[in-house]
């Protein structure tokens, strides 16, 4: 489990960090045709960045499905447990495994219909506008993402029934931090 652990984490930070510096790239790109310099306007103006608004897209669009996985295993979604914590703990327990549940089943059921819907776009030649790259390729992000997600929401309730505990997310603690600060 830690080898996936860790693939996602490098995987939703990679997928950040290009589109963070694709879309640095692109600004600057912009800024810089913008210059009144013969050599290096005509130079910026012959490069063509349009594919870098649609490739950033599709890593928002790819880090959203597995960041929303990471956040079931991390207990970093906002859920609405007023009503389940003003249960005895009995009731408690068998609403949270019946929203662990439906988590995993609604998750399975987007996974299984986006794998249909990846596999209808495969059998054509569909491509995107600007990179022209099969658009399988993009919606894989569906299936792939839910399914993680999936697995998390079963992970999760696993561990609830073995321990009885959910994952919760400390805003206060950085990774990385382990020692507390003296002043």
């Amino acid at each position: 489990m830690k080898l996936l652990d860790h693939l996602e984490e490098y995987l939703i930070a990679l997928l950040m960090a290009t589109a963070t510096l694709i879309t640095f790239v692109a600004v600057l790109h912009r800024y810089m045709s913008g210059f009144d310099i013969p050599v290096v306007q005509d130079y910026l103006i012959s490069l063509n960045t349009s594919w870098a608004q649609e490739l950033t897209i599709y890593l928002f669009v790819w880090m959203a499905k597995f960041g929303a996985a990471y956040g079931v295993r991390s207990g970093i979604h906002v859920g609405v447990d007023v009503l389940v914590n003003r249960m005895n703990e009995k009731n408690r327990k068998v609403f949270t495994l019946i929203s662990l549940g439906s988590g995993a089943l609604f998750t399975s059921i987007i996974g299984s219909l986006g794998a249909y819907f990846v596999y209808g776009i495969a059998q054509t030649d569909q491509t995107s506008p600007d990179m022209e790259i099969p658009m399988w390729w993009v919606y894989m992000a569906i299936p792939l993402g839910s399914f993680l997600m999936s697995f998390r929401f079963l992970q999760v309730a696993w561990h609830f029934i073995q321990r009885g505990e959910l994952p919760k997310h400390d805003h206060a603690h950085v990774e990385g931090l382990d020692k507390e600060v003296q002043a």
